[in-house]
């Protein structure tokens, strides 16, 4: 059975399977689990359907709701195992049976209750892992093939298939041994688990699914020819934040010649839970999910879940290419060469985060300018996919793709290392979330700056680092006297109204937001004063334009266009007079460059960079801008104010301004109208991201369909 969104993957997308285990009781956790199998695109499910816990009290009420709520969803295998400890000769349910028979029965059992909702099942899971089956009650294997020799039989000869659990790790002798002892030739399947980078290690016994099984089809074709060979369990942990190789390693076993993939598996498991060998034994157990344990998308479920198997292998294989040389040409998408004439770049740019907001219009910046480009990024916010493909259509090969989390602290190094200059934009962005998920955030925006900081200061030459700091290193800023006028929260001192919020203000880390991005604000300052780094910081407020899919928690000007544009309500929190310095991301893209490229005479230093007292307006008074551009009335609705929400913050950027000469140039109500064009030519407005047919098109211009340039240098 294949789910309805399947049926929409592309043609030529092979079918793969999930392997899940669900746990008594978690009823909630298996509807979710349902919706996410649909709309990845997977058309099986693997789980157990447990002996033991058949016969525990409430096992059969579990399973009655199980196996059909399962079934009206997604073909279901069940895999049938662990011994009842009442019955076992250990007393637990790894096991053997004291009566062998006793799991044919079981067997005769399940299928006459359940058989109607599944076409075959599988009997036991890796049978040499003691967990599973503690061989050394049965060391001569007599036991288990006495038991699953008979079951098979049966089961097959009442009409259900039969798949053999698969030996985790791979052993060819012991697979000979059940072809001997004739249980091969009760099974129509016989399963192979593969774990490679995770528990397999290629310099140990592993030898790539394609040797493992023609080595497997081989003995087969001795004992049962006609049986066929499924991947019942194959994955890969990200305990290392490699969320690239997790999908490439989806890859290569999807590709396998085998008949069937199951891959293990969905969602990662809650650090609360212990696994068979006890709670956090091992931590890869815990990051085998596609999904990670708050059930947002890892890489590999968020390119199915937009494109399929296609989307994966496109991803995958874009991430892989490196940037190519002005003498190689420059080809597009379509295999059309530009006329232009490049320079060649003597190192490629490194922009962390580079396929987000700042990071891809400081890519394009960058490439148009003759430079190669490195985006490295783990595509987790909505629309920075079709950022990619909009800075592929419109430079080929000239910009790369290395698709990964700044946790990983290989990838890191290894872009780190073929950079001549750094961009650092890669970040937890969101104050909520850091409410919601304070260790993540702090290892993402802190421990993340750190290591690329080290990266970097293990390279023999000097490579010159931009860091994407934030106004919130400020604080909440309450202690400042306000008063509400028709312009909103403003500061009762003049000087302030005038100037904003200059850099000698006295950091106040608030929020783990704003103390993970302070961290990483002064560990990129220490770098350049203790190791000599050639390092700067930026101090960010509001940046907005296009190439942005803003969210509740990041990116609201453009989040209230969008949802102005689709009639939806936006939701304001607090009084709405909450009063922001706007800056065109144009103009912030001019400062990340006259930045980097004076970064000898500024390393160590810290710059505000926003809108200033002449982009300062209040969240109301964006509303009505809006509603002028919009022609229509915009709907709000008012929450209580979130934590780390400022009444007022303008930033004083004086310091950038002397320094380098950077100047603003695009005022707010022009910037606004950019945006809004860019959201309605693009569709965003309709679909919440550019519709990817279009893009090469609309790569094609300047700007991508004729819009008024903004310079990008002061």
């Amino acid at each position: 059975m294949t789910s309805a969104s399947s049926e929409n993957r592309a043609a030529e997308d092979p079918a793969f399977g999930v392997a899940e285990w669900f746990r008594p009781g978690d009823h909630m956790r298996v509807l979710d689990s349902l919706d996410h199998i649909e709309a990845l695109g997977a058309s099986w499910l693997r789980t157990h359907l447990s002996w033991a816990d058949f016969h525990a009290p409430g096992g059969q009420d579990w399973y009655d709701w199980l196996i059909p709520t399962l079934a009206a969803r997604v073909e279901v295998l069940p895999c049938i195992h662990y011994t009842p400890p009442s019955l076992s000769r250990t007393g637990t349910s790894a096991g053997p049976p004291h009566r062998p028979q006793d799991l044919a029965d079981f067997v005769d059992l399940a299928l006459s209750r359940y058989g109607h909702h599944f076409p075959r099942i599988e009997l036991w899971n890796e049978p040499n892992n003691l967990l599973d089956w503690d061989w050394r009650a049965d060391p001569d294997w007599r036991i288990f093939c006495e038991m699953i020799g008979a079951a098979a039989w049966w089961s097959e000869h009442r009409g259900w298939p039969v798949v053999l659990g698969g030996p985790c790790p791979f052993d060819l002798n012991w697979l000979e041994l059940m072809g001997e002892r004739g249980v091969l030739g009760t099974v129509s399947a016989v399963g192979i688990h593969g774990f490679p980078g995770t528990w397999d290690s290629e310099a140990g016994g592993w030898e790539g699914w394609t040797r493992h099984i023609t080595a497997l089809r081989d003995l087969l074709d001795r004992h049962h020819p006609r049986a066929g060979i499924w991947i019942t369990e194959g994955g890969y942990s990200t305990w290392r934040h490699d969320q690239r190789e997790q999908a490439r390693r989806f890859l290569q076993a999807l590709d396998a010649p085998a008949d069937r993939l199951y891959w293990y598996g969905l969602r990662d498991l809650p650090p609360d839970v212990a696994v068979q060998e006890g709670r956090q034994f091992d931590i890869r157990h815990y990051h085998m999910g596609m999904l990670d344990d708050r059930g947002r998308d890892k890489l590999l479920a968020r390119l199915l879940r937009q494109g399929g198997v296609a989307a994966v292998r496109r991803k995958i294989a874009i991430s892989e290419d490196s940037p190519r040389r002005a003498d190689d040409g420059d080809a597009d998408p379509a295999g059309t060469t530009r006329g232009t004439t490049r320079r060649r770049a003597a190192s490629p740019v490194l922009i962390t985060g580079g396929a987000g907001f700042i990071g891809s219009n400081l890519a394009d910046a960058l490439l148009t300018q003759g430079e190669d480009v490195i985006l490295f990024d783990n595509l987790s916010r909505p629309g920075v996919s079709t950022n990619v493909d909009w800075l592929r259509a419109r430079h080929g090969n000239h910009v790369a793709l290395h698709a990964a989390d700044i946790r990983d602290l290989d990838a890191l190094s290894e872009a780190a290392g073929d950079a001549g200059s750094v961009f650092h934009l890669a970040a937890q962005v969101a104050v909520t979330e850091s409410l919601t998920a304070p260790v993540e955030d702090f290892a993402i925006n802190a421990a993340g700056t750190l290591h690329l900081l080290e990266a970097l200061r293990a390279k023999s030459d000097p490579t010159p680092l931009v860091f994407a700091s934030t106004n919130k290193v400020y604080g909440h800023l309450t202690h400042l006297a306000l008063e509400q006028g028709p312009q909103g929260h403003l500061p009762v001192d003049a000087r302030l109204r005038q100037g904003g919020i200059d850099e000698g203000h006295s950091l106040d880390l608030a929020t783990p937001y704003g103390c993970s991005k302070g961290a990483a604000d002064q560990y990129v300052l220490d770098y350049a004063s203790s190791f000599g780094l050639p390092a700067a910081v930026l101090r960010m407020s509001c940046i907005y334009g296009p190439r942005q899919f803003g969210t509740e928690d990041q990116g609201w000007v453009a989040h209230f266009l969008i949802r102005a544009l689709k009639g939806e309500t936006i939701t304001l929190f607090g009084d709405g007079h909450q009063v922001r310095d706007i800056l065109h991301v144009h103009d912030a893209v001019a400062a990340y460059l006259l930045l980097r490229d004076q970064i000898t005479t500024h390393a160590g230093r810290a710059f505000n960079l926003g809108g200033g007292p002449t982009n300062a307006v209040s969240l109301m008074t964006v509303l009505d801008e809006i509603a002028r551009l919009t022609d229509r009335p915009v709907i709000t609705r008012f929450e209580p104010p979130r934590t780390g929400d400022q009444l007022w913050f303008v930033a004083d950027t004086r310091r950038l301004e002397a320094a380098t000469g950077w100047r603003r140039q695009i005022p707010w109500k022009a910037g606004l109208t950019s945006l809004h064009d860019w959201l309605v030519e693009d569709g965003t407005a309709i679909t919440g991201a550019a519709p990817p047919a279009t893009l090469a098109e609309r790569a094609a211009g300047a700007d991508g369909g004729g819009r008024k340039q903004w310079s990008l240098m002061a």
